[in-house]
Parts: structure tokens; sequence; C-alpha cells
């Protein structure tokens, strides 16, 4: 099979869908890989290590799209990208499609076999291909929500580990999952005052015994979640529903019971985002301010350490790549129902119920769409 792996052109966008030891694998079994001139500079990897590796580096993305069997990508297609895409050509990449109605439009209309990410499941009903840029993003918001927090970024002033006779900083972190534990941990590392809300009991209890009481667990309410922004100095957004929209979990209205000053983190923004007020923002203008609350928006975190979640990306990524690669998107899918999953969209048919019910279009099963 042709891989193309072209370079990203989402703003700030500094990953690469394919790293010089991915594309070494894929020509080990056989493949031919191409590389876009430049597309992993800002990931640190050179087109020598591509050439290195076997890849051939090629001039332009339009003559990747225009000879690549399968397109490898880390964001979801541009509009420009959108164009080039083929009817029977392999889409691999995050896609994020239930908040993209025009996205899913192009993408419905090109005819392109459209494999997300984010929809890739495990059999501990886990999500593999999120799992770790989800890592890279929940360790960072603390990060990111301490800078906004600095007077001159337009937060309170507030340091979120406190000074001796000071008290430390309190971050309300809504979900959890994997971005939510990841949160924690720095969080609670930087010494701040640290609630984690879940509807999960279990994962509550896990929480607990990890942290070894140096946070606080809370089962997950509306009337929880209002009580606890009223006093927090952050709140790390990072719920997720996979593959739908994310739910709105403070309003507009509540914003006005927050400290002014205080701070927004959302991790969710690329499914939408779960607070009422989140809209995307790029890591060059990454926060803005609504009734005196900070928000940090930016759709693609991972990108700011382009080079640890390029490794990290494409270590969960090569496995299902070169099944694809080797036994075709049908076979490769109706061998696991895992990879199946991720399937979103194939031959101009919506294939995630999901999706569907986000953007009210007819869907259907990815079963039906191997028997396509």
């Amino acid at each position: 099979m042709r891989i193309g792996c072209p370079k990203e052109i989402k703003p700030q966008e500094f990953r690469v869908g394919m790293s010089p030891d991915a594309a070494r694998e894929a020509i080990a079994h056989g493949h031919e890989v191409m590389i876009e001139r430049g597309a992993g500079l800002g990931a640190g990897f050179a087109d020598a290590a591509y050439q290195a590796a076997g890849a051939q580096i090629i001039e332009t993305a339009e003559e990747i799209f225009a000879r690549a069997d399968m397109i490898v990508k880390v964001k979801e297609p541009q509009a420009a990208e959108r164009k080039r895409l083929r009817e029977g050509q392999l889409l691999f990449t995050y896609l994020h499609l239930a908040p993209d109605p025009e996205q899913t439009k192009d993408l419905l209309a090109s005819g392109a076999t459209c494999i997300a990410y984010e929809t890739v499941t495990d059999a501990r009903g886990g999500l593999p291909l999120l799992a770790p840029m989800s890592e890279v993003a929940g360790r960072l918001a603390p990060q990111v929500g301490a800078w906004t927090l600095q007077k001159a970024n337009g937060g309170s002033g507030v340091l979120l580990g406190g000074v001796p006779g000071v008290a430390p900083g309190n971050v309300v972190i809504l979900g959890g999952g994997v971005v939510g534990t990841a949160a924690a941990r720095v969080a609670v590392g930087m010494g701040a005052r640290v609630t984690v809300l879940d509807r999960s009991l279990a994962r509550l209890s896990y929480l607990d015994d990890i942290f070894h009481g140096q946070l606080v667990t809370q089962y997950s309410s509306a009337g929880a979640v209002a009580e606890l922004i009223k006093t927090a100095d952050m709140v790390v957004g990072a719920v997720l529903i996979p593959g739908a929209a994310a739910p709105k979990l403070i309003s507009r209205a509540q914003l006005k019971e927050m400290k002014q000053g205080s701070v927004l983190v959302d991790v969710a923004i690329d499914q939408g985002g779960c607070f009422e007020t989140s809209r995307a923002t790029t890591h060059q203008d990454p926060i803005y301010e609504v009734d005196g609350v900070m928000h940090y928006c930016v759709a693609n975190m991972p990108g700011a350490v382009a080079r640890t979640s390029t490794q990290a990306l494409g270590n969960a990524t090569m496995p299902f790549m070169l099944a694809l690669a080797n036994k075709g998107w049908k076979q490769a899918c109706g061998e696991d129902k895992h990879l199946l999953n991720g399937l979103n969209i194939h031959a101009g048919k919506l294939t995630y119920a999901a999706v569907g019910a986000a953007l009210g279009l007819p869907s259907i099963s990815g079963a039906e769409a191997l028997a396509l």
C-alpha cells in the first residue's frame, strides 16, 4: 500500500502523523511511504531521518493526496485537504466530527473511508488512540491554567501552590478519566487543593486509592458543580462522551457566580467543549475573557509539546496503521471490532451513530458499511 503523510496545516499544529520509526516499520512490511517535505520539522524530525528510514520525500501535499492509498495525519483534515480526498481513499486521523458539520459534509461528499483515532476502542472499553493525547492534554491543563492565572494574562494572580502562610489555589476537575487523572496528578504536584468530580463511583474509589488522600473526590451532579465553581481558581473540563458532542457543564449564567480572574481550561473543546462559553482558540491566541472569567480553549493542546506527542501517538497508532495497510480496511475492520468502531464515514455514509445524533444525520452501522 502507498501510505502518505502530509504536513499538518492547522494553525500551530506541530505534530506529524508518522515518525521516522513508524515509516521504517511500514516499509519493513513492504509498503511505500511518502512524507511531505518538512512535515516532521515541528516535532524535531528532519527529512533526512525519514529518508534514512526508506521513505520518499514529496514536495507537495497535492502529490501526497493524489498518489497515496492511505493518508495518515494527526488533526482533522482542513477544508483544502478535504477537497483533495477521493473515492476509495483511506483517511486515518483524528476527526472529531460531532461539533463539525462542515467537515462531516465534505468527508461524506469525498467518497473516502475515514477512520477516526478517537473512536477506536479496546477490550477494556478504553480509547487507546485518544488516551496518549488525553494524557498529554491532561498534564498540560494545570500548567496552562497556572499561566493563565497570572495577573499579566488576565487571571486573578493566584499561585496554585501557594507559599508558607498563604493558602494554595483551588482546582476543580470535571471528569475522572484519562484527562482528569493526568490533570489531577500535575495539579496535586503543584501543591493545589484538588477536587475531582465523576459519576462513576468505581472511578472515584480508584482515584481515592491512588492519590492516598492528596485530593478530594466527589460525585458529580449539577448542584455539586454549581457550588464548587464558586470557590474555584481553576476548573478543568475533562468530560468525554466517545464520538459525541461534549455535555455543557457550566452555563454562561454561572460565570457570574465564579471568582473574577478564575480560569476555565476546556480540554473537551475538540468535541465542542463542556462550558457554554467555550470556543476554540489557538496556541498563538489561546485565551479570552467572558464575564471576568478567563477561558483557555486551545483545540490542539498536545501540539505544544509536539515531539513527545508525536512519539506517544505513533506508539499507539502504529499497530492499527499496519493492520490497515497489510490487510486493507475491510479485512482489518472485519477482524477487529475495536478498529471497526473507529469507522466514521464510508462511501458517502455516516457510520458512527453518536455523530449522526449530534448532527441530525442518518447513519448506518459499521457492519452495514462492511457489507457495502
